[in-house]
């Protein structure tokens, strides 16, 4: 694959981005650039998805169907009437499709993300802001990414890999919050 600074982080398991995100949080915190009470996390399945989301209520971010001008998929299987486009068998650079709402790049597809949650079934009614269970044998991964199809690419769409997983087509996004004591 090709080594470029731009490009998303590849091949890196949960268990890898748990390690990075503690030095992360060790460095910062130790050059006075994290706010006390704060923290470089995963973002939890249902935050990874309001910010996918950006405020739309489409399927993604810019509409019901998903084209590879768009995101960076397999773009021969297009999805909802979108136009059959190039398969590039590649990641690319961050920021080469347009961003969502709110100025966040490639959501939907590049890489696979993982999120912090345990998988589990969802539960009925509604829920704001729910978090998963505290254990589990796999962890939630969002996004779609440039090896499967567009339906991969939706905003609620889930998948899951154990933590210790590293593909190709798997990566992480940092979030930061509030970490409540």
């Amino acid at each position: 694959w090709p080594n470029n600074d731009d490009r998303p982080v590849e091949k890196v398991s949960w268990e890898d981005a748990q390690v990075f995100l503690s030095r992360l949080n060790s460095i910062e915190q130790t050059a006075g650039r994290l706010p006390n009470g704060w923290k470089y996390v995963l973002p939890t399945e249902a935050e990874w998805e309001y910010a996918c989301r950006a405020g739309t209520s489409t399927i993604f971010s810019w509409g019901n169907s998903a084209s590879s001008t768009q995101a960076n998929f397999k773009g021969t299987d297009p999805y909802g009437g979108g136009a059959t486009g190039p398969n590039l068998q590649q990641t690319t650079d961050v920021d080469q499709y347009a961003a969502n709402p709110w100025g966040f790049h490639d959501m939907h597809g590049n890489v696979w993300e993982w999120t912090f949650d345990w998988k589990a079934n969802y539960p009925g009614g509604a829920l704001t802001n729910p978090e998963g269970p505290a254990s589990g044998s796999y962890r939630v991964r969002r996004g779609g990414s440039w090896v499967g199809p567009g339906a991969d690419l939706r905003s609620a769409k889930r998948n899951v890999s154990t933590p210790g997983s590293r593909h190709g087509n798997l990566g992480f996004r940092v979030g930061f919050k509030a970490i409540s004591p």
